[in-house]
C-alpha cells in the first residue's frame, strides 16, 4: 500500500479551493477521514464536483429508496464486479446502517444468504441482472419490482444507483483504487 489513493499519478490540485478544502474537512470531521475515492477525483476540481454532486444526489437525495438499500444496491453491485474499493467502503456503510455486521458481510460475498424481505430481494435480483446483462432487462423484470411495492421512479433510481456504480466499480479497478484502511474496521 502507498499513501497515494490510486495506482494512476494524478496529485491532487495544490492548494486545494476553498470550498473543496471546507468539504474535505467535513469529511475528516464527520467521517473521520477523507475517502481515498474523493483523494482521487481532486486531481481535477470540476471532475471531483461533478463525481459528488451525482454521488450526493443518489445516494442521500430524495428518494423512496433508504440509504441502506442504496448502499445493498452498490454492494452486490460491486460484488458482480469484484471492484475491491466499493466492496470494502459499502460494505462499511452497510454494516453502519443496519447495524448487523453479519449483514453487511452477506451482501459483500453472496447478498442471497442474507435475511431481507422479498422487495428487497427484487431490487437486487434487478441490480445484479442490470450489471450482468443490462439489454436483457425486460418488462417482466420491472413489473417484478412492481410487483413488491416499487413505483417508476423507484425503479429509476435503483437503475441510477446501479448503473453509477457500474461505472465507479470500472474506474476504481481501472485506476487501482485502494480503500482508506478506516473502513476495515468501521461497524465490526
Amino acid at each position: 500500500m502507498t499513501n497515494q489513493p490510486t495506482a494512476l499519478d494524478l496529485p491532487m490540485v495544490d492548494p486545494l479551493p476553498a470550498e473543496t478544502q471546507k468539504y474535505f474537512d467535513i469529511c475528516t470531521e464527520k467521517l473521520g477521514m477523507i475517502p481515498n475515492v474523493l483523494q482521487a477525483y481532486a486531481f481535477d476540481i470540476d471532475k471531483l464536483n461533478s463525481f459528488t454532486a451525482l454521488y450526493n444526489d443518489l445516494m442521500l437525495g430524495e428518494s423512496n429508496l433508504s440509504k441502506l438499500e442504496r448502499e445493498m444496491i452498490a454492494v452486490v453491485v460491486s460484488s458482480i464486479n469484484k471492484c475491491f474499493y466499493c466492496l470494502v467502503a459499502h460494505g462499511a456503510a452497510v454494516r453502519q446502517l443496519s447495524g448487523d455486521p453479519a449483514l453487511g458481510e452477506m451482501m459483500v460475498m453472496n447478498y442471497k444468504v442474507a435475511p431481507i424481505d422479498a422487495r428487497q430481494r427484487a431490487m437486487l435480483d434487478f441490480s445484479a441482472k442490470l450489471t450482468k446483462a443490462s439489454a436483457d432487462i425486460e418488462e417482466d423484470d420491472r413489473q417484478a419490482l412492481r410487483d413488491v411495492g416499487f413505483t417508476d421512479r423507484d425503479i429509476w433510481d435503483i437503475a441510477s444507483v446501479a448503473g453509477f456504480f457500474n461505472m465507479t466499480n470500472r474506474v476504481a479497478s481501472a485506476s487501482d483504487m485502494r480503500p482508506n484502511e478506516e473502513y476495515h474496521a468501521q461497524a465490526r
